[in-house]
């Protein structure tokens, strides 16, 4: 079986399966969904006073809230709050959805002494 193919038959073969590749490197952070990270402070960390300062970085959001309050991100997608905790152990949820309804979320510990 001989497969006989011009010149311009190869190019819109190889036009094509490039277009494909960039759709899909285009597209890339629609299929991975949004993502969280909490940079600081790291789980099970002990604070010394109660006020401390919480940030990281999320990618691909639509909304982003820390303990269910809204908190808003820089162009590059970096956040950071502050936040007062209370005696003992405290749990820091951060949530972030797209605009496709899904969400992730990452929650650490912290304890004050």
């Amino acid at each position: 079986m001989k497969i006989d193919l011009s010149y311009r038959q190869l190019l819109i073969i190889l036009f094509s399966c490039l277009l494909v590749l960039y759709i899909l490197f285009q597209a890339r952070f629609l299929i991975l969904g949004p993502g969280v990270t909490i940079q600081i402070p790291r789980d099970g960390e002990v604070a010394t006073t109660s006020v401390i300062t919480v940030s990281g970085t999320s990618r691909n959001i639509a909304r982003i809230t820390l303990n269910d309050r809204q908190i808003f991100t820089d162009a590059k997608g970096h956040w950071s709050e502050k936040l007062v905790l209370s005696k003992g152990l405290s749990i820091i949820t951060v949530r972030v959805s797209d605009h496709f309804g899904r969400e992730k979320h990452e929650s650490i510990r912290v304890i004050l002494n």
